[in-house]
């Protein structure tokens, strides 16, 4: 057994609470801390629960790692414990003979203490007491939550400094790694969803090249109100679309995926032009939680030899071409037909636009040209945007990296980060 030490007098709950309450705003009364000048924060505060009928004291005096005095508070029951459990306790010192509330020592859950104890404080470390005969039920203690267990009758201030600072760090460790994994799964989740809700573009056999950027306006959302997607129909038309549902919370995202998809499938089964739009109008009218819900579409359906295709506008910005032989410039928009969901019986005209043997053509949301710039605050608009992708042509970008360098000048322009969503879609014909 280890030789004995001077034993540190315990503080009364009472005693305690009434030396908090005597010392200066802001402080808290700390055994020695007046003759060393530290803060409570420079100090390790251990909350010990025992209620001996001797009165005699359990706990000896405690060092931390710098050699300062361990703080300490004692509850004689759960009541003074819970009432003495502030923010600045950093360990508990629990006796597992103490009876849980509601309970008498003699029933069968003879940890139902220490449950009831991680119950109040899951953010502190505890440390279990109890007899050297009883090394079983401190091992059990381990196994339901408690950092680590003490035997009573070998307690001095050596090892019970060492076991404090080992429960905190153990317990900070603990929940950094829990933090850690649970971080990791959520990594994971996102990813899985983003590969489900996020369209997979179907060009196989087409030679157009394909790029995309996405970026949701809400902090920490997987996805917006935008939405997009590209198909190669059997007869070789490729088809794009961009689209925009009005507002920025999940609902408008969940409403944003069933028009992609509700897209894609009429693409597929032939739909084009007004027929298309006035289908996925009917969607939107039964799935949308208001009446006031609406989305802006646009439509891109690019003939086989790729040099023309067909255009159509729901209330939507018109994309952007840019050609070898011409500076870069936005497709006609005089047809532009109404949003989605705001007419019963509109009709979207479709036009035919020659894209020439060697183009790319960009589909943007508003999110893209509706960012500050300026010391006034005006919008970017289209014309800031047609000019910012002709700089960024000239420096030889294309591709990715063309898209990447668009958006990101766009945020520095705004001054940080974008409140709406983002979404651009690229399509490149190369020679």
């Amino acid at each position: 057994m280890p030789a004995p030490v001077p034993r540190q007098r315990a503080i009364p709950a009472v005693e305690c609470a009434q030396a908090e309450t005597e010392s200066p705003p802001g402080t808290q009364a700390v055994p020695g801390s007046a003759a060393r000048g530290k803060t409570p924060t420079d100090t390790l505060t251990l909350l010990v629960i025992e209620d001996d009928p001797t009165g005699s004291p359990i706990v000896p005096e405690m060092l931390d790692s710098a050699g300062r005095p361990i703080r300490l508070r004692t509850a004689r029951n759960l009541t003074e414990a819970e009432r003495l459990l502030t923010h600045d306790v950093h360990c508990i010192l629990l006796d597992l003979a103490l009876p849980a509330p509601g309970r008498s020592a003699v029933e069968d859950d003879e940890l139902a203490v220490l449950r009831h104890v991680l119950e109040i404080a899951p953010r502190h470390a505890v440390l279990a007491l109890t007899t050297s005969g009883d090394a079983e039920r401190g091992a059990e203690a381990v196994r339901v939550g408690a950092q680590d267990y003490l035997f009573r009758d070998e307690l001095d201030g050596r090892l019970l400094s060492r076991a404090v600072r080992y429960a905190v760090e153990r317990k900070r460790s603990d929940r950094a790694e829990r933090r850690l994994t649970e971080s990791r799964l959520r990594a994971q989740e996102n990813a899985r969803l983003e590969r489900g809700l996020l369209p997979n573009p179907l060009l196989d056999g087409s030679s157009l090249r394909f790029a995309a950027r996405y970026r949701p306006g809400r902090s920490r959302a997987l996805l917006g109100g935008d939405f997009y997607d590209t198909v190669r129909t059997p007869d070789g038309t490729v088809h794009a679309m961009i689209g925009d549902v009005c507002g920025h919370g999940p609902d408008e995202a969940a409403l944003g995926v069933e028009l992609r998809i509700a897209w894609r499938a009429l693409t597929l089964a032939g739909l084009c032009g007004d027929e298309l739009l006035a289908t996925l109008q009917q969607v939107l009218e039964h799935e949308r939680d208001s009446e006031e819900i609406f989305a802006t579409l646009c439509t891109v359906d690019i003939e086989p030899d790729g040099r023309r295709a067909g255009l159509c506008l729901a209330g939507h910005p018109s994309p952007l071409i840019a050609r070898p032989d011409r500076p870069a410039e936005l497709l006609p928009y005089d047809a532009n037909g109404p949003a989605l969901g705001l007419l019963g019986h509109a009709r979207w005209p479709r036009i035919q636009v020659e894209l020439g043997p060697v183009w790319s053509l960009m589909l943007y949301t508003d999110g893209l040209i509706e960012g500050r710039v300026g010391n006034e605050g005006e919008r970017l608009g289209q014309d800031g945007m047609v000019d910012l992708v002709r700089r960024r042509l000239a420096e030889g970008l294309t591709g990715e990296a063309l898209l990447r360098a668009t958006v990101r000048e766009v945020r520095d322009l705004n001054g940080g980060e974008l409140t709406d969503d983002v979404a651009v879609v690229l399509l490149d014909r190369a020679p």
